[in-house]
């Protein structure tokens, strides 16, 4: 059922309460209004010309409903957008309808409430007119619902509720809905807080298309930080809010075919963390627990596999397979029931068969006692004649027995005969088969003789080749060893004179040794005459003394030693020797 045709639930109830003698007819005046409403609630641009136009040529008396649908899906249905309010259109329509059908004040619930449950019915209706519920939506409804109240559900709760007027037909309107849930029959000591509390969750999910809410941390696109919100996933969507008014709305996810979420590890101190990345940017978020996050994750794949495969939402698909079975169940029952029906003709038939081969029976079996009496008066007669019969019988047959018994024997003898025969016959059969199977045996022996005397030609070329090679390899082998003899006194004979010229260097390294320690001995009487020597010149010209602090410059290195004196000094004192030196010279 389309979007329009959903529409037109809410428009029936609120059509049929404009129907006050329930005739199913209503004023041009009312209809007026109800259009005015239903056109400014849907947002669509409302020409009471078109309605004036379309019932011109019925203007004084009242309007039938088969009027007014069609000017309802030319004129209002076919222009309806998405754009409006739905929920604003259900409470205009139930405005209109609940106070002429049910009295709330008796109800454990209240009108908003009942007005929750008139939506739900609305959803799981039949698309037949008058509008009713069947047995299996209410079963699923109850059962969603005690599921939302936390309490399980029972089917023998439901089986003691009487379903008033409609018993027979198994089935419910939808103030008798409102009812039994309103009243708590379907459950003893009911709490009002928690039922309005179950049918409101039920009511979200199956009108509002909340798939699963609930508190959840989100990161952040600028600031990077973690903040709570209310997450409410839809079919197509995923809103966060402040808070569970949903007052406040913080953002929204829009999911499409390309989207996909995927589960990250722990990190910045945050767990259970899951990424929903769609084609524009990428939203991080952290659930309370791992359970929750699997059922996040789980319910948002859902949805977008749903989208992938162009299907609406779950509840949408499961009532749309919930229909399907139930109108293959009756397409079923109906073809039993014709099925049922030919039977039963059929076995009719049949009965009228077997009546008239009774009566056939009857008349077969009077005809039989007739013919029965008639056999038992020619069987008198023909006791008579057949005891002379017997008589000549007897003799007959002792005749035959004579010629029985004589063939007898004649055929003995040919049995016998016959017996001899077949097992001359075997024994000529076995003897033919002993010549065959020896004549196979004497083929089989020359196919195998000539089989190993090509084995044995094959062999013998295959051992001369071997023999061929090994003489080859023999003939290498000896030249091998030649070359290795030659190369092995050459080897000997370098090996001699590196011997030689070893012993040679020894000799070299010996007298080399000798000169070394004559020098070492040179260069010690050397050092000692060049020490006296240095002793003698610095006590010539004074210069022992005592050594002072230096400069921080580099230290100088000259013929004295390290000096510990300044360069001016040291010039002064190079000056001053090589004057006395040059005194002495003169002197000698």
């Amino acid at each position: 059922m389309g979007f329009p045709d959903e529409l037109l639930k809410p428009i029936w109830h609120a059509f049929t309460a404009l129907d006050t003698d329930n005739r199913g007819k209503v004023s041009k005046s009312q209809l007026k209004v109800l259009s005015y409403n239903l056109c400014t609630v849907m947002k669509i641009p409302h020409d009471p010309v078109a309605l004036e136009e379309h019932f011109k040529d019925d203007d004084k008396g009242p309007l039938s409903n088969q009027g007014y649908m069609p000017y309802l899906s030319r004129f209002i249905l076919d222009k309806v957008q998405d754009d409006f309010d739905v929920v604003e259109f259900n409470k205009m329509c139930w405005t209109l309808c609940y106070k002429k059908n049910i009295c709330t004040r008796n109800l454990l619930i209240s009108d908003e409430t009942a007005f929750k449950v008139w939506c739900i019915f609305n959803f799981l209706s039949e698309d037949q007119y008058p509008l009713v519920i069947v047995a299996e939506e209410i079963e699923y409804f109850l059962c969603k619902l005690s599921e939302a109240m936390g309490c399980g559900w029972s089917e023998e709760n439901f089986q003691g509720y009487n379903l008033q007027q409609n018993t027979k037909k198994n089935c419910l309107t939808a103030w008798e809905l409102i009812e039994l849930v309103g009243m708590g029959y379907f459950r003893q000591s009911m709490n009002r807080q928690i039922l309005s509390m179950g049918i409101n969750e039920v009511y979200q999910e199956l009108i509002l298309d909340v798939l699963k809410q609930g508190y959840m941390m989100k990161k952040g696109h600028k600031r990077k930080n973690w903040t709570e919100r209310w997450f409410v996933l839809r079919p197509k969507s995923l809103s966060y809010y402040i808070g569970e008014d949903l007052v406040e709305n913080k953002g929204d996810i829009t999911l499409d075919q390309n989207c996909c979420v995927e589960s990250l590890p722990d990190r910045d101190g945050k767990k259970c963390l899951f990424i929903i990345k769609c084609t524009d940017k990428s939203f991080e978020i952290s659930a309370s627990d791992k359970k929750k996050k699997h059922e996040w994750i789980q319910a948002i794949q859902t949805c977008i596999q749903m989208l992938r495969l162009g299907l609406s939402s779950p509840h949408r698909e499961s009532r749309r397979r919930r229909r399907e079975l139930r109108q293959r169940q009756q397409s079923g029952e109906v073809d039993l029931v014709e099925r049922m029906k030919q039977l039963q003709t059929a076995n009719e038939s049949k009965q009228r068969q077997l009546e008239i081969m009774r009566e056939k029976m009857e008349e077969a079996a009077a005809k039989a006692a007739l013919e029965g009496q008639r056999r038992e008066k020619t069987q008198l007669d023909l006791q008579d004649r057949y005891r002379l019969d017997l008589e000549r019988e007897k003799m007959a047959r002792q005749q035959m027995e004579e010629e029985v018994a004589q063939k007898s024997n004649e055929l003995e003898q040919y049995l016998q005969r016959v017996r001899e025969l077949e097992e001359m016959y075997h024994q000529l059969e076995e003897a033919l088969d002993d010549e065959r199977q020896a004549k196979q045996d004497e083929e089989t022996m020359r196919k195998l003789q000539a089989r190993l005397l090509e084995e044995e030609a094959s062999k013998r070329a295959e051992l001369e080749q071997i023999h061929f090679q090994q003489q080859r390899a023999l003939s290498e082998t000896e030249t091998r060893n030649q070359e290795l003899v030659a190369e092995r006194l050459d080897k000997e004979r370098d090996l001699q004179a590196a011997m030689l010229q070893l012993e040679r260097l020894e000799r070299e390294r010996q007298g080399a040794m000798v000169q070394y320690e004559e020098v070492s001995r040179k260069l010690e009487r050397a050092a000692k005459k060049t020490k006296t020597w240095k002793d003698k010149v610095a006590k010539h010209e004074g210069l022992v003394g005592l050594i002072q602090p230096g400069h921080k410059t580099p230290q100088k290195i000259t013929n004295w030693g390290p000096a510990s004196f300044t360069d001016a000094e040291l010039e002064i004192r190079k000056k001053a020797w090589q004057e006395r030196k040059n005194q002495g010279a003169q002197a000698q």
